[in-house]
């Protein structure tokens, strides 16, 4: 990786140079695993997930969802970057992708938020970190990474109990009030330092207005309340859930808002293929190392050996923050989870912390991970749309990204946070 090499050919040469010369394993087990590991019904939800990201991004759907967000907080102190804050919550819940949610988002709030007066920093900062809901608000590709990072391992927990790896859906639901605590606590940031800085304000409008503008953005709030009330009823699976988005996503695009034409759809189609792409060969190459890992038992010694240092949940806990944060300055957020998930999972399950809020915890770090240099994601798209350099970018984040990181600390040591809406829907 220092040399340059993306992150799923180093992987990949990683562990067959180590199968090659260390292990007896034969060769043609590994091409085996390379083509079951990405057999899973599961990850059939991402090419979909970005899919109807992608149609939504380019059909319109953000524009009104701005429209929608300005109308109901507008009036308030740093009223547009609220109405970002909402936007972005709202768009993650229908997209699954942080850059996809920043991308939609950002392009439009943020030159109304100039054209305004509002200091370029300040429009960047509530869209870079707002920005980054679109993986912990449900659906979230990044969960379904961290489902299939994990399927298939029982680990013994502290009681000689048997524990399985968290479901998509359970993740899903997990995510939903950690969701809106963070654009809470991102909302009260962004008001608190405009009501600071006296920054502009929106006109008030009227409750026709407000319902107008909810008429219009209502076919794009519709797919929240289809892919959540589908999962938690049990009317289909994440998987058919994000098939489901896509189609819904390209009729509203294409025939209700009218906002992108039939000639466009085949470079969305060639868009969202070299993302998923993109996505699957790195998640090829992980399925390797998880099976060099899983092979070689070090997931197990690790999660032995840490057991018997008697570092409790608290102090792993706080040792998996800090190396994911590590990590996040390095590496994109799914290689980090593909990567990290098999061989921290088995240890977290060891000192009895449950699968689902390990999850949230995870995805959680990953976002800070997305709003900070060098490789923040976020950063770098949120780049593109302002011109801004990633250094004056960096400082233009930083009251949001302690307000994520104050977060952090509470997911990671307040488990009711992920696991209460789970239970009390009878999921676990």
């Amino acid at each position: 990786m220092l040399t340059g090499m993306p992150i799923s050919i180093a992987l990949g040469l990683t562990v067959l140079t180590f199968l090659f010369t260390l292990t007896s394993v034969p060769i043609e087990s590994v091409a085996l695993k390379l083509f079951t590991g990405i057999e899973k019904f599961e990850i059939m939800a991402i090419p979909f997930f970005i899919l109807a990201g992608n149609f939504l991004t380019h059909g319109g759907v953000a524009r009104r969802m701005i429209a929608f967000a300005s109308s109901m907080v507008g009036h308030w102190y740093g009223g547009l970057g609220l109405a970002g804050v909402m936007a972005c919550a709202l768009f993650a819940a229908v997209s699954g992708s942080s850059p996809a949610t920043v991308v939609a988002i950002g392009s439009i709030i943020l030159p109304a938020m100039q054209k305004q007066g509002f200091p370029p920093r300040f429009g960047a900062g509530v869209v870079a970190t707002s920005g980054a809901l679109g993986i912990l608000i449900p659906p979230s590709i990044v969960m379904v990474m961290y489902a299939v990072a994990t399927a298939g391992q029982v680990v013994t927990g502290p009681e000689g109990e048997r524990v399985t790896s968290a479901s998509v859906g359970q993740l899903f639901m997990a995510g939903v009030i950690p969701g809106l605590m963070l654009a809470t606590l991102l909302g009260l940031t962004t008001f608190y330092r405009a009501w600071k800085f006296d920054y502009p304000r929106m006109p008030k409008v009227s409750w026709a207005e407000r319902w107008t503008s909810f008429r219009e953005a209502i076919w794009g709030l519709l797919l929240i309340a289809i892919v959540i009330g589908g999962i938690y009823s049990g009317a289909f699976t994440p998987t058919e859930a994000a098939a489901m988005s896509a189609v819904y996503a390209f009729v509203i695009a294409v025939f209700v808002y009218k906002d992108m034409r039939l000639r466009d759809v085949p470079r969305v189609l060639l868009a969202s293929a070299n993302t998923s792409a993109m996505l699957l060969y790195i998640i090829t190459n992980a399925v390797l190392f998880s099976f060099l890992m899983t092979h070689e038992n070090i997931p197990q010694a690790m999660a032995a050996w840490i057991v018997d240092t008697g570092v409790g949940w608290i102090g792993f806990l706080l040792f998996v923050n800090i190396l994911l944060l590590l990590a996040g300055n390095v590496m994109e957020p799914s290689s980090i989870v593909l990567i990290m998930a098999p061989i921290l999972f088995p240890v977290a399950v060891k000192l009895g912390i449950d699968p689902i809020h390990f999850g949230i915890l995870i995805v959680v770090n990953m976002e800070v991970g997305m709003c900070h240099p060098p490789v923040g994601l976020n950063l770098y798209v949120a780049s593109s749309i302002t011109r801004m350099g990633i250094t004056e970018l960096t400082i233009a984040v930083w009251p949001w990204l302690l307000t994520m990181l104050g977060f952090l600390v509470a997911v990671t040591y307040v488990p009711a946070i992920s696991l209460w809406l789970p239970r009390a829907l009878g999921m676990m």
